[in-house]
């Protein structure tokens, strides 16, 4: 039977190559543009993301990749999934309760806690966590994804709407006191209502669906996967032909029953599981498609075309159906263009592919395929892949024999401090003497906009390094008499010289390099841009130690030395493909290490190391997740040992279900742990008390991504909450995140309601 061999993609990145979505969702925000531009921008937008596709050669374009905030609340609101607190009467869910359920209740109203936010499974996007309650009833509430699709088929695209699938969805979602069953009991219902919408887009005459099921990838416990079966047969009867896509790991012994579903295709992540590439061409039945994530649809490396070429060759020799290629994943996770951006040095640009480039790969595979004795231009396509992957492996850029002899000579004494954690937190209590419910902050306070319009003017030329250095104190002059006069009891600097928390070190750094527009969506209107790591990592001189010991002379309390750890540098980088992960960690806690060192002997008491993406690069199979814990832990120890006992070490980790990494973060034994908690009603401490957590520990009080403004009652009741579940000599008080993201007109409000209930809490101790 001749294999037919189309290519598509799983998404693209919805911010735009110059962060359009950004900037509309932003103005819409603040009220400068109103509904209806918001609407006119998101349709410019989406039209310009598909006719790009389109020009690439892709077969397939998505549609329903495009969302407003996050596809997961996409789902949510179709479905009508809608929490009691927010008052909906029914009927369709607008953009204006949408944005609510995203951010809490719009400002002038009454305050409403926004819904829960956690990373999308080990990435480091973000999605709102949906929240079932008793007697849940769900109803088709959104049409958004029907609108969507009629847009792109008049604009004459063969289309491929995609949609968060119904498995991943409840098994992403919260209910209380749910052990999984009540999720579950709603899946029909989900199924049904999913139905719905496949036969309407059926009746626009669309061919194939893409319904996204990850969760597939992770440990599901077997009533879920038997479930699976019959809510496709379901949903394969409603009409349009289903893909049902995997990505992010492998299907493992998940293999045969995904094989085996009533669905007319399935797209497994080639990268993370090539094996079962091969094996599913085997194991799917005559007719079906396989589609192949052979792109890395996460990392920014150019594809060894060669070598991806004879994969793909074998696959079409086996299937038995048609061969589709597409990116592993969503291109959600890289930058848009690459020819976008003039920072990526001239001699690291041709072994990059950003999103654009991913889909040129696409196309040239094939091309190839079609063109087997070779036509020119995929033979100049294969020998540019070639010479640019010959070039990177011999690049002095990559490899550093120094830093390699440094990890080699590496012993677990140089991973300890010399005595245990209560000792040392007398010690601590002796040198500092703070109160009992120490307060302080995560360490970032406002970017106003004069310090970004600083920093543009620097880097522009247009401002000295002197001139730029002395608007740097100036600004933390003033978060010092800030934090001063709102009480606080530990300082920070604010950060006002750091355009972003990895970004920052990295540029510091050696072994990286960094991209001008390389933006990746972390959630809502946020965005990243990720620093690429191309070689051996080592730090050439100290980075923040001038600004800590400025901030420190301003003042008698303690200020926190501020860093970013190696886990967090790692995850949240694009990762060198070419030597693994853990030896990058340690090349890079070596490099954190040296700054502990310097900020110590520049009189710094207190440092804070943070973590937040410790939870992030965790493996989503169980079996593979003690080996990724133990070097990421020895990564952060390694950083943080090489201090006296009386330094106290700090570490920061937000957005994580700490439940099954709590030895973990016990094991890296830093002084104080503080978490965000406070879209989580206190249930992350239960992990912690549960654990009979040996350390300091600061649970969030206030959502800082939230426009509410939270009042003293409000903390005081959630500090006595913690109070329950955390002893109170191992109580700190502080925000769940850093403050870079609000205006000083929030952050004030906001620090003296928590300053004021941590001293009520004191005072009722007492």
């Amino acid at each position: 039977m001749a294999v037919s061999t189309l290519t598509h993609n799983l998404g693209f990145p919805r911010i735009g190559g110059q962060r359009e979505l950004k900037w509309a969702l932003e103005s819409y925000w603040r009220g400068d543009i109103d509904r209806s531009e918001l609407e006119h921008r998101g349709r410019q937008l989406r039209a310009h993301h598909w006719r790009l596709q389109a020009e690439a050669g892709l077969d397939l374009i998505p549609v329903g990749d495009f969302s407003w905030y996050d596809q997961v609340l996409d789902v949510t609101a179709m479905l009508g999934a809608i929490p009691q607190r927010f008052g909906w009467p029914g009927g369709t869910v607008d953009l204006d309760l949408y944005f609510q359920l995203a951010r809490g209740q719009a400002a002038g109203r009454q305050s409403v806690a926004a819904c829960a936010m956690t990373k999308w499974f080990d990435t480091n996007y973000h999605y709102l966590v949906p929240e079932l309650e008793p007697g849940q009833r769900l109803r088709l509430s959104s049409t958004r994804l029907l609108d969507e699709t009629a847009e792109a088929l008049a604009l004459g695209l063969a289309v491929k709407p995609v949609l968060v699938g119904p498995l991943t969805w409840l098994w992403l979602a919260r209910a209380a006191e749910d052990d999984g069953e009540a999720r579950l009991a709603l899946l029909p219902a989900v199924v049904e209502i999913y139905g719905q919408l496949l036969g309407r887009l059926a009746a626009l005459g669309v061919r194939w669906v893409q319904l996204d099921e990850p969760a597939l990838v992770t440990d599901l416990p077997a009533p879920w996967l038997d479930a699976l079966t019959a809510a496709y047969r379901r949903l394969s009867a409603s009409g349009p032909d289903i893909l049902l896509a995997t990505y992010f790991g492998r299907l493992g012994d998940h293999l045969d029953r995904v094989c085996a579903l009533p669905v007319a295709g399935v797209h497994l992540d080639g990268i993370r599981g090539e094996e079962a590439l091969e094996a599913a061409a085997a194991r799917l039945p005559a007719g079906r498609v396989l589609s192949a994530g052979v792109i890395d649809g996460r990392n920014v490396w150019r594809t060894d075309l060669d070598r991806t070429l004879d994969l793909v060759r074998r696959l079409r020799a086996r299937c038995r159906g048609d061969l589709w290629l597409a990116p592993s994943c969503s291109l959600l996770h890289v930058p848009v263009d690459l020819n976008l951006d003039d920072r990526v040095p001239d001699q690291v640009r041709p072994w990059l592919a950003f999103a654009t480039q991913k889909l040129e790969e696409l196309a040239i595979l094939k091309a190839a395929l079609a063109e087997e004795d070779g036509g020119a231009s995929v033979r100049e396509a294969l020998a540019a892949s070639r010479a640019a992957l010959a070039e990177r492996r011999v690049s002095p850029r990559v490899h550093r024999p120094e830093v390699a002899a440094r990890v080699a000579a590496l012993t677990p004494e140089d991973e300890r401090r010399a005595l245990g954690g209560s000792a040392r937190a007398a010690l601590q209590r002796a040198r500092f003497g703070l109160p009992r419910f120490p307060t302080t902050t995560i360490g970032s306070f406002p970017q106003t906009p004069e310090v970004r319009r600083t920093r543009r003017r620097w880097r522009a030329g247009e401002l000295t390094d002197a001139e730029y250095r002395e608007f740097l104190r100036a600004e933390i002059a003033a978060a010092i008499r800030e934090q001063e006069a709102l009480g606080l009891d530990v300082l920070v600097h604010g950060e006002a010289e750091r355009n972003d928390m990895v970004e920052y070190f990295g540029e510091q750094l050696e072994g990286f390099v960094f991209s001008g527009n390389g933006w990746v969506q972390s959630y809502g209107s946020r965005c990243v841009k990720p620093p690429i790591i191309v070689g051996d990592v080592a730090r050439p001189r100290p980075m923040t130690v001038d600004w800590i010991r400025y901030a420190q002379s301003l003042t008698d309390r303690p200020v926190k030395g501020m860093l970013t750890g190696p886990v967090t540098l790692l995850n949240w980088s694009f990762v060198r493909d070419d030597q693994p992960r853990a030896l990058t960690c340690l090349q890079l806690a070596l490099a954190i290490r040296d700054e502990v060192r310097d900020l110590e002997a520049a009189g710094t008491g207190i440092i804070q190391i943070d973590e937040a993406a410790l939870r992030e690069g965790l493996p989503l199979r169980r079996a593979e997740q003690a080996d990724y814990l133990d070097w990421a832990v020895r990564a952060f120890r390694l950083a943080a040992a090489g201090v006296a006992d009386d330094t106290q070490i700090h570490t920061h980790m937000c957005y994580s279900d700490f439940n099954d990494i709590i030895a973990a973060v016990a094991d890296m034994d830093a002084d104080v742990t503080t978490i965000e908690s406070a879209r989580s009603d206190g249930r992350l401490l239960d992990a912690f008390r549960a654990f009979d957590f040996p350390r300091a520990l600061g649970p969030g009080v206030y959502d800082i991504h939230s426009p509410n403004l939270p009042e003293p009652a409000e903390l005081l009741d959630r500090l006595r909450q913690a109070r329950r579940r955390i002893p109170a000599e191992r109580l700190w008080v502080n925000p769940d995140c850093g403050l870079k993201t609000r205006t000083w007109d929030e952050v004030r409000p906001a620090l003296a309601a928590m300053v004021a209930a941590a001293r009520a809490l004191r005072a009722a101790a007492d």
